[in-house]
């Protein structure tokens, strides 16, 4: 099953992901994050990096996230690539992640291509004010990113926020669920796990059925039927 998680920056797409999961237990459940697959530049200088729009469509390798997707859905495992925010480029080192029951792809954009939302089986958009996602980038960036408090208040007035508005934002029209306050909306995540427990038992359903038709042929070839 995949579940795509769209939302403005700082809006708490993986805190959703991660309160989800802890509605499924029992299923093996993995988060692939869009951000992993920015573009490899490190050909261009660290400054040439930095002015890099990295809220726009084309900053993204998204076609190795639908290939890995459909690699994941066939049952094979992949490597995805690991990505340096500090330095903006994609480290040697990958992370293998094996098929799971059910996979979520989070990011801002993730709702904004249509070849990812194909893949998808519910897809949620995590609907947060403006203000209170740019204070949790601050806080993100400056303690996780090694980035100063000026910067991140440039990079979201000149980037952020006009692709917001151009990109992000209008996507939430693909949305299946639209989830105001995050991780924090109790109803929202309760009717999500509900919907992905009335998938699963669906699928359970028609593979035991697909069982029980390959046996009965099995048996009718079996007796010369």
């Amino acid at each position: 099953m995949i579940i795509g998680i769209a939302g403005g920056s700082g809006s708490g797409k993986t805190t959703v992901a991660l309160r989800v999961r802890e509605s499924c237990p029992g299923k093996t459940i993995r988060i692939i994050h869009h951000d992993s697959y920015y573009y490899d530049n490190s050909h261009l200088t660290l400054a040439e990096r930095a002015q890099i729009n990295y809220d726009h469509p084309n900053a993204f390798e998204t076609s190795l996230l639908v290939r890995h997707i459909r690699e994941l859905q066939a049952g094979r495992p992949v490597e995805v690539p690991q990505y340096d925010y500090s330095t903006h480029s994609r480290m040697q080192q990958t992370k293998t992640v094996s098929p799971p029951d059910i996979l979520f792809v989070e990011g801002i954009l993730v709702l904004e291509s249509q070849e990812l939302r194909e893949l998808m089986d519910i897809r949620l958009y995590v609907d947060v004010d403006a203000d209170e996602r740019v204070l949790r980038r601050i806080r993100r960036d400056t303690a996780e990113r090694g980035r100063t408090v000026e910067s991140v208040i440039q990079q979201y007035l000149s980037v952020v926020r006009p692709m917001h508005l151009q990109f992000v934002a209008p996507s939430k029209r693909h949305a299946h669920i639209i989830i105001p306050e995050g991780g924090h909306n109790q109803v929202a995540i309760d009717l999500i796990a509900t919907k992905i427990h009335d998938i699963i038992r669906e699928r359970d359903r028609l593979r035991a059925l697909d069982r029980e038709v390959q046996q009965a042929r099995s048996e009718t070839q079996a007796d010369g039927g």
